[in-house]
């Protein structure tokens, strides 16, 4: 199956991968509401679309991405084959019948490939286990029934297809070389008029003519195409090509040559790729002559042993824990060496793919400079999964010390894992901190925004899921609360070093106890002008020398993680 090329989807897909079971059923359930009502021929705004499957407004968007309905529904089949094939339980589990694509097509008397189509104008399928661990689409009862009342037309022209006879294909073949004979039609408009003639599909038609003009190449009814082929046929030869399908059956499905397919084709990918946004963080290390040889003489295997497995075999492990927090106890543990390893290539080989991507020429860009970009970036898709995954211990962690007053744990869990995704993007190795601290910080902000309004949520499960977690990771709980806690005495220590005793006071309680990112007590200018018998002014000054003093003391991080 192709990857998902939108790339707002495809990072949405990677989100929901890394969060707990039942919120990755509550997704596939709504991208399976969204795509039952899905009008191909609107333009919708990503906004709208991860709204209406996580249930949560996006941030970060700077400008509104539209995205097209024909587009959307080819893309949503893919998001939900992709997460439905995580979650496949066995047929034998579910209430109503399991019909597979075969069962379909003998049910309706049509071909198996009558039912793809019927998937693409919105006949629902999920992935489900069959006799024998077989991992196939299958279709339920009450998802059929509801998808022929919605299609009255096409089921019925579907019953009244009937076998070609020969005869009809001699007198198929025969019309269609009478009329390409003249200079008026294109072959488009011969099969458009032959099938309405015959009341046959355009593609049985058309089908019919190019299994006619292989098999008798000297008595080719139509002649080459000439010309720029239109942009249809472009995005559908992109789009098959995408699928897997081979050049050589595209060659023949539209009747053109190698090199115009290849060309259109990477027309398509280079501006896929110029439209992509890569961000990096830079390092001098990346200028230095043997940078490539250094940072990418080594395969990823060989820093992180391992980490290439699938993800399956997690599923498929004998134990009573739920599959996330499978993953999490069986994520790979990152030394400070082989992070620094994998952030320097991380972000070395999205530089390199914006180096290789500069000045590209849709018209005129090379197959192998599109793939050496598109190797590059899917590499940085790799590694950043990669650490995901052996920092998905820390999330839990942490959100479980934010499950006070009744705060749903499942959604601290996705909301940590938006924060530690994030946090990956924007993390600078060569400042020397370990990312399990920044991290850290990043996810602990963000809590302190999000937890006001989830204080009020409870989930009656969060008990039970919390006494798992405690029993499982107890140990690298304490881990992160010492690294957090040597954070907090670090950044004390600087505020006695730097500060003054009135600044010490201004700071402390302007921004609460140093290091702790909930429930602080501040008190306003006003407020500590009284305190200290000074005006409001004078405070708010004292306050500005302060901060520029620890600006030029403390790391970025650590500034944060003082004044968020």
């Amino acid at each position: 199956m192709r990857p998902i090329k939108n790339q707002s989807l495809a990072q949405l897909l990677m989100q929901v991968r890394f969060t707990p079971e039942n919120k990755r059923e509550a997704v596939l359930d709504s991208a399976e509401e969204l795509f039952a009502m899905i009008d191909k021929a609107k333009d919708y705004p990503f906004d709208f679309v991860y709204f209406r499957i996580t249930g949560i407004q996006p941030r970060g968007q700077e400008v509104e991405q539209l995205i097209k309905g024909e587009e959307l529904l080819d893309e949503m089949r893919i998001f939900i084959a992709r997460l439905s094939s995580r979650l496949a339980r066995p047929v034998v589990e579910e209430t109503e019948k399991v019909h597979t694509v075969e069962e379909l097509a003998e049910m309706f008397g049509v071909a198996t490939k009558t039912i793809r189509r019927w998937q693409k104008r919105g006949l629902m399928g999920r992935k489900y286990l069959f006799d024998g661990g077989t991992k196939r689409v299958g279709f339920l009862q009450s998802r059929v029934d509801e998808f022929v009342k919605g299609n009255p037309g096409l089921i019925e022209r579907a019953k009244s297809f009937r076998i070609m006879t020969p005869a009809e294909r001699r007198k198929i073949i025969k019309r269609a070389g009478k009329l390409a004979g003249g200079a008026s039609l294109s072959r488009y408009q011969v099969i458009e008029r032959i099938a309405s003639e015959t009341g046959r599909s355009h593609e049985t038609i058309r089908y019919l003519l190019l299994d006619y003009e292989n098999a008798h190449p000297e008595k080719a009814i139509f002649k080459k195409p000439a010309g720029v082929i239109d942009g249809a046929q472009a995005a559908e030869i992109y789009r098959l090509y995408g699928q897997g399908c081979a050049v050589k059956e595209l060659m023949k499905r539209f009747n053109r040559s190698k090199s115009s397919i290849y060309r259109i084709v990477n027309r398509r990918r280079a501006r896929v790729l110029l439209s992509r946004k890569i961000e990096f963080v830079a390092s001098d290390e990346f200028l230095e002559e043997r940078a490539a040889k250094q940072i990418l003489g080594t395969l990823l295997t060989d820093i992180v042993p391992g980490t290439h497995e699938n993800i399956e075999p997690f599923k498929a492990a004998s134990t009573s824990l739920p599959e996330y927090l499978q993953l999490v106890k069986n994520a790979p543990v990152l030394n400070r060496e082989r992070e620094v390893r994998l952030f320097r290539r991380y972000n070395y080989v999205k530089y390199l793919a914006c180096i290789k991507r500069a000045g590209i020429k849709p018209a005129e860009v090379s197959s192998a400079r599109l793939g050496e970009i598109e190797r590059c970036l899917a590499e940085g898709d790799e590694i950043k999964r990669m650490i995901i995954e052996a920092n998905l211990r820390l999330v839990v962690g942490i959100a479980r010390r934010h499950t006070f007053g009744g705060a749903n744990l499942s959604d601290l869990v996705s909301e940590g894992n938006l924060s530690l995704m994030r946090a990956v993007e924007k993390f600078d190795y060569s400042r020397g901190f370990r990312f399990s601290t920044y991290a850290s910080w990043s996810i602990a902000k963000d809590y302190a925004r999000k937890i006001p309004a989830e204080a009020a949520r409870r989930d009656r499960t969060a008990a039970a899921s919390l006494a798992k977690i405690q029993q499982d990771l107890q140990a690298q709980d304490a881990a992160d609360f010492a690294a957090m806690e040597r954070a907090r005495q670090g950044l004390a220590q600087v505020l006695r070093d730097e500060l003054d005793e009135r600044e010490q006071y201004v700071i402390l309680n302007r921004f609460g106890p140093v290091g702790l990112p909930i429930k602080r007590k501040t008190k306003s200018l006003q407020q500590i002008g009284k305190d200290l018998g000074l005006s409001r002014e004078r405070v708010r000054q004292l306050e500005l020398v302060a901060l520029q003093k620890l600006r030029q003391s403390l790391s970025p991080e650590e500034f944060e993680l003082l004044t968020s």
